[in-house]
């Protein structure tokens, strides 16, 4: 137990601050479509096939280089375009510019994503939020172990009494084993996303469809796009358009994703892939319950893309409980001189 007790103090006191980071950024991207700001950003989603083409083609001519236009929905009204340059722009459904910009730091919601996922470190970064997560899920395991012994004592105390150190310890580990279910969905599907081993290993007990690429009947040119959203509307007259992309760098010169019913991912897993000779190739899920279907789920239920306000309300106090823990910890195991605890 006394070594459990150093590893759990220690590695807590090291990776407070990026537990604090992620926890606080997180959860204001939760709620970012509440406070983005940019006129358009709660109109109501129509999605004609026209709206969409025209929408590409402002894209387009406002800012060479289009690499993807992710469109308008429930969510957030507003098209969003993005350019090579790391340029981009919000672009309202009647086809207005309602916002621009030349790189992240102009857009709160873009830093703050690329804060949360990247820490500003790019896949450096990426790998060591990843890494904090896997020891977040360390820090639930060992502080239920070490509750254990001391479980007579629980009191529900969202402050501690006092700012002395036995104090902290006695708040940080009941208000730990309260937040432990939700810390853990958190930080396992925050980490199956940045590491495929564990994905692959919470994915092993469901099959393995292997989906089989189909070729439409039709051809349509590459740059056609409103005969590539109107046959993306016929074959899945139920699904979202979602995604425009370029250059997918697998042979396909633009790729359109769309949203099923049964999917949970914002953007959707069901793709037109077409080619420059005009061929069209779809790729989609059967709402089988199979490994894709399950790792497509991860990224929904950790940013709170699913449940409504309700589910985004428990992903906050997931990630303020983790702030408050990770702040409280350090404060005490860093600036606090050592007493005995209990």
């Amino acid at each position: 137990m006394r070594l459990l007790t150093t590893l759990h103090r220690w590695l807590g006191a090291t990776m407070g601050l990026i537990l604090i980071v992620t926890g606080l950024s997180g959860s204001a991207l939760v709620w970012e479509s509440w406070w983005i700001g940019v006129p358009g950003a709660r109109a109501p989603v129509t999605g004609s096939v026209a709206s969409l083409a025209r929408s590409v083609d402002i894209a387009r001519d406002h800012h060479p280089g289009l690499t993807r236009i992710t469109f308008a929905s429930e969510d957030i009204g507003l098209h969003q375009a993005a350019y090579l340059d790391g340029s981009g722009a919000y672009i309202d459904q009647s086809g207005n510019i309602a916002a621009s910009w030349s790189s992240i730091w102009q857009r709160p919601e873009l830093w703050l994503f690329d804060l949360h996922h990247y820490l500003f470190a790019g896949r450096f970064g990426e790998i060591l939020v990843g890494t904090a997560g896997l020891i977040c899920i360390f820090f639930v395991v060992s502080g239920i172990i070490l509750w254990w012994r001391t479980r007579r004592t629980f009191s529900f105390r969202l402050w501690p009494r006092r700012l002395t150190r036995s104090a902290i310890v006695r708040q940080h580990r009941d208000m730990g084993l309260l937040l432990a279910p939700l810390l853990l969905l958190a930080t396992i599907t925050g980490a199956a996303m940045i590491f495929p081993q564990l994905s692959r290993a919470i994915t092993a007990p469901w099959p393995d469809r292997m989906a089989h690429p189909q070729s439409s009947p039709r051809r349509i040119a590459h740059d056609d796009w409103a005969a590539l959203l109107t046959e993306a509307r016929r074959t899945f007259p139920q699904a979202e358009i979602r995604r425009l992309q370029y250059s997918a760098g697998n042979g396909a010169a633009a790729t359109l994703r769309l949203r099923q019913p049964f999917e949970w991912t914002p953007n959707g897993r069901t793709y037109l892939k077409v080619d420059r000779s005009g061929t069209v190739k779809i790729e989609a899920p059967d709402g089988s319950l199979d490994k894709q279907a399950i790792s497509e789920k991860f990224y929904p239920i950790h940013a709170a893309k699913v449940g409504g306000w309700v589910w985004k309300a428990v992903v906050t106090c997931a990630g303020l409980g983790l702030v408050m823990l990770g702040a409280l910890a350090t404060f005490s195991f860093w600036l606090r001189a050592p007493t005995r605890t209990i």
